[in-house]
């Protein structure tokens, strides 16, 4: 374990299979002995696709997602980034031009997309940002990593995917209830949330065994 991480403000440590993985509040998991970072649903030109709709989206929306994504890339020093699935929303447009600048800024990274369902730009586009794309499960030594959530997980395998957007509800003082996104780690699988801002959650239901961290004020938190 690299202790230098444990360092990072907010950030906790779960171990899976005698790997680390590291937990941030920025809403992505990096895995230690992989060198690797792992995001998921970050919806690249969400914002813009609403405003073309016709619906106010503030202009931060956009900004707040490259500028989590820069300083996680400057704090881990990750020698891959694993987007898994939904990278982009929709049509292209100028936030695919600005993952292309960042994919040749941070060119000594690799930058790998396991395709999910919005996943629909070319092959040339692809290559254009220095992505390489892999078929979902993708597999990493006994992880499987996907988009869409396995059904079915092989005996002897951890599945890492995103999709759901997870989330809990909980309850405070007063009956005051807070909806936060979360990292859901069940037995054979692990649900990351939803990177991208404007992205909303899905409540889950943790079931006996399930740990649950939710993201607040900057800071990972296990509640369950």
């Amino acid at each position: 374990m690299n202790n230098e991480l444990s360092q990072i403000k907010g950030i906790q440590l779960h171990e899976i299979k005698g790997q680390h993985f590291w937990l941030h509040p920025f809403r992505a998991l990096y895995w230690e002995e992989e060198t690797a970072l792992l995001i998921a649903d970050l919806h690249l030109g969400k914002a813009q696709h609403f405003r073309k709709a016709g619906i106010a989206v503030p202009e931060s929306v956009g900004q707040e997602n490259w500028d989590r994504l820069i300083s996680l890339l400057w704090d881990f020093q990750p020698d891959r980034i694993l987007f898994l699935g939904d990278l982009f929303h929709s049509d292209y447009n100028s936030d695919w031009e600005e993952l292309v600048a960042m994919a040749h800024q941070f060119d000594h990274i690799s930058f790998e997309l396991v395709v999910g369902n919005h996943d629909i730009l070319t092959p040339e586009s692809y290559q254009a940002a220095r992505l390489k794309v892999h078929e979902e499960p993708y597999a990493v030594g006994p992880f499987l990593l996907s988009h869409h959530p396995m059904e079915e997980v092989p005996e002897g395998y951890c599945n890492l995917a995103g999709h759901i957007h997870p989330g809990v509800v909980l309850e405070g003082m007063g009956r005051q209830r807070m909806r936060l996104p979360c990292f859901w780690f069940g037995a054979q699988q692990v649900l990351l949330p939803a990177f991208g801002a404007f992205t909303g959650t899905a409540v889950i239901k943790p079931k006996v065994g399930d740990q649950v961290y939710v993201l607040a004020e900057e800071r990972v938190v296990q509640v369950f």
